[in-house]
């Protein structure tokens, strides 16, 4: 791909650094096309070795006018290759690498965009394809709040990644630890809904009983740590999860019913919260001199490395040492 806006080399790069550094805050949520996005995320690949490995440029926004909007369009018909239309489509990718939406972007911005497009997502995943670590593990469900990133892995195979945002580091952090996925409901108001404003939160899955915190949808959870202290989800991504993770086992069956419980007969798919949340805005990508680099997650080198985040995984993590030490 060639384009007078994109930097491949040298010193003009330097001169750049302070747009890649001034971010603009993230506005309320701006209507999001979920089918559209759901496409991009469900792209699949059956084999994963087949997956391509992908690459990066920089694109800095650019109209002779000054104007943001036709710099935007731009953008969109670099990447569509001429199609504008197509390049619409391939923002969602775009949006979704940099943690950072597109249609709040100005004339100067500089944004990351990748080397091949219409790939299955794990493609530009910043979690390792395969985690060893993870062999024994038939589901694992990772959060890096560094990344603001989630990963899903089968028997340490990466089946699904995708972004989020946790909790607010200075009022409502989402705590580190592991855990295990409790009760779940299709649909819940959050308790913290101010008078009059109903928060609604759709495809809840609780991790965190005790404090109340879960996984849930959200139109487009770019912008870094903002929750909660919940896990804000792609609608795609929370629905997704919903179907695919286990819940806990109890006698009052996995609902809002079982809230109340406080060991179950068998934990839910593990969870671990891991990383620190970035200052600001996340940074998925090195800022080289030539080129950007995919900022890789940092995984334990066992999911139990990861102190246990509540009674629940204490009580299970002696279970396993009796049975280990017969």
């Amino acid at each position: 791909m060639k384009a007078m806006t994109l930097l491949r080399a040298g010193g003009a790069f330097l001169a750049l650094l302070v747009s890649l550094g001034a971010v603009l805050p993230v506005s309320a949520q701006s209507y999001i096309d979920q089918e559209e996005l759901e496409r991009v995320l469900n792209r699949r690949t059956e084999n994963l070795d087949e997956i391509p490995e992908v690459y990066y440029e920089y694109y800095v926004l650019y109209s002779s006018r000054d104007n943001s909007v036709l710099a935007r369009n731009n953008l969109y018909h670099f990447i569509g290759e001429g199609d504008v239309e197509k390049g619409k489509e391939r923002a969602k990718l775009v949006n979704l690498i940099n943690r950072k939406l597109i249609q709040n972007m100005q004339v100067g911005d500089t944004i990351v965009v990748p080397t091949q497009f219409d790939l299955d997502l794990r493609a530009y995943s910043p979690f390792p394809r395969y985690y060893p670590g993870a062999r024994d593990f038939d589901k694992l469900f990772i959060i890096d709040k560094t990344q603001q990133a989630f990963a899903a892995y089968q028997n340490g195979k990466l089946e699904r990644w995708g972004i989020v945002n946790t909790g607010n580091p200075k009022e409502t952090p989402t705590p580190n630890g592991r855990y295990n996925f409790n009760w779940k409901t299709e649909f819940r108001v959050s308790s913290l809904s101010p008078p009059g404003e109903p928060w609604e939160m759709r495809w809840v899955f609780n991790f965190h009983n005790e404090r109340g915190m879960h996984v849930h949808q959200y139109p487009m959870p770019t912008g870094g740590p903002t929750s909660h202290g919940c896990v804000r989800l792609v609608d795609a991504d929370a629905q997704w999860i919903y179907g695919w993770a286990d819940s806990w086992v109890t006698g009052a069956g996995s609902g809002v019913g079982s809230m109340g419980v406080t060991i179950p007969k068998k934990p839910g798919t593990t969870v671990l919260v891991i990383g620190s949340e970035p200052e600001a805005h996340p940074s998925p990508f090195e800022f080289k001199k030539r080129y950007p680099v995919l900022t890789r997650a940092d995984l334990p080198a066992h999911p139990y490395d990861v102190p246990a985040g509540t009674p629940q995984q204490k009580y299970f993590d002696r279970v396993r040492a009796q049975r280990a030490s017969r």
